[in-house]
């Protein structure tokens, strides 16, 4: 949800929050890149690229996050297999040596003795906790591997609002690029009015300023495009030296005005599809688990022992002798009952329960999660189109009133103040349909993504 916001207010920006760099500059060769970059077809007229598809790729080899959850992921599975051979019985080989010295004793002042033996253990029954830790132990390992699946569809998300965070600097860079070019010409038609005494030099001196104005929006703009540039290496893993390009993507009105599906309907897919979900699910199994583990502690234990042994004793027989004669074999059954064990099993048990409850109440707070975000994004998806059709007629009238008002300028028929507001007017306009078209985009994708798990881009 952080990011989320974070996103949103980003592509809410103001006009004077300036992004991108020249399309020149941002179509440059770029250093060589992994196998993700794809050449575009030449009738498209662009350079190679990386395509969203690419980067989702490049990050599930390389991203840190994902690799150490697959390292969690493999210590799960140990773990499973040590729970599995706590049904194996135990076996060890000891041997003990000593020697004693007993400088004022009656006979022998020195002896020697050794001990060999094989020892053996089975636990038969310890109240179910065996089979229990086995079962906990899979659900463990079911749920570090929906954590590592979680964690990609995070970073996928977070991947698709900084590429089109970067496609967006893209394309606003030509609107500020033509803004200045557009305010050279102006405060260059002022110079000459100026001199030929049409115009007042504080009327030149307001569009000069205007166009000292655009070019530090457009100085802005480049840096911020680094900026996004940056946040999708480091998503990536990509070293300081690396360099990216990325692919443009088009829409179409229809795609921007697309309708979108039912709410309930998607608040019930994402429901089925959320991946963290399933894991606090499989987490409250868990821990009903414990509490059962915990309860084994209030029932008997049986176990089985058994061993073959032999010693040796100098001074004495010989070594074969004392091997033969101090040969010996075991076996027992131990049954264990508890009666006391100061509380720690009671605690335990309760301990447990409150987990239980806890895992309960993470659920409820995921699906509470789940259902406003999936709302958001419906409010600010429908609030988007609504902007880019009204930024569609406010441009073009925008766009004809600028015209209208710069022929007038050249004439001589218009002050600097009416050409300025034209100007502006006719910026804020072109930059409202390009937020209103990148918000309704990043709310349709997200909303695909809640409904089928997964995000496509051409």
């Amino acid at each position: 949800m952080k990011r989320y916001l974070i996103s949103t207010a980003f592509l809410l920006a103001g006009v004077a929050a300036s992004f991108g760099q020249t399309e020149g500059e941002a179509s440059a060769t770029a250093e060589e890149v992994p196998a993700a970059t794809r050449e575009v077809s030449a009738a498209a007229g662009e350079a190679s690229g990386w395509s969203y598809a690419d980067c989702v790729e490049y990050a599930r080899e390389h991203n840190i996050s994902l690799r150490k959850s697959r390292l969690s992921e493999q210590t799960a599975e140990y773990n499973l297999e040590e729970a599995k051979a706590q049904w194996e019985p135990t076996l060890d080989f000891a041997t003990t040596h000593g020697f004693t010295n007993a400088p004022w004793g009656r006979g022998d002042k020195n002896s020697y003795n050794s001990s060999y033996g094989l020892n053996a253990g089975w636990t038969i029954w310890n109240g179910g906790q065996r089979e229990n830790t086995i079962k906990q132990n899979r659900l463990r390992t079911e749920i570090d591997r929906l954590n590592t699946g979680d964690i990609l569809r995070t970073l996928e998300t977070d991947l698709l609002q900084v590429y089109l965070n970067i496609l967006y600097a893209k394309e606003s860079i030509a609107i500020y690029e033509e803004a200045v070019k557009l305010s050279a010409a102006q405060a260059d038609r002022a110079r000459q009015l100026t001199e030929a005494g049409k115009l007042s030099r504080v009327d030149y001196a307001q569009l000069n300023s205007q166009y000292e104005q655009d070019r530090y929006s457009l100085v802005n703009a480049r840096a911020t495009y680094d900026t996004r540039r940056m946040e999708l290496k480091q998503l990536l893993e990509l070293g300081i030296e690396s360099d990216i390009t990325l692919r443009g993507v088009e829409w179409s009105d229809g795609q921007v005005l697309a309708p979108l599906p039912p709410l309930a309907e998607s608040y019930a897919l994402a429901r089925q599809t959320d991946l963290k979900l399933q894991e606090l699910e499989l987490e409250k199994s868990a821990s009903e688990l414990d509490v059962a583990i915990a309860k084994a502690g209030r029932l008997p234990k049986i176990s089985l022992s058994a061993g073959v042994g032999t010693g040796y004793y100098a001074p004495g027989e010989s070594f074969g002798t004392s091997m033969k004669q101090g040969w010996n074999e075991s076996i027992g059954l131990t049954l264990a009952l508890p009666i006391f064990d100061n509380r720690k099993t009671k605690t335990a048990v309760a301990r447990a329960n409150v987990a239980k409850l806890d895992a309960q109440l993470d659920i409820d707070k995921r699906e509470t999660e789940l259902a406003q975000t999936v709302e958001n994004w419906y409010i600010d998806t429908r609030s988007a189109q609504s902007r880019f059709t009204a930024a569609q007629t406010q441009l073009e009238s925008a766009r004809l009133t600028d015209e209208l008002t710069n022929e007038r300028f050249n004439l001589g028929y218009v002050d600097a103040i009416e050409l300025l507001t034209s100007h502006n007017a006719y910026i804020d306009a072109r930059h409202t349909l390009l937020q209103s078209k990148y918000m309704a985009m990043l709310g349709l994708k997200m909303i695909q993504f809640y409904r089928e798990a997964t995000i496509t881009l051409p």
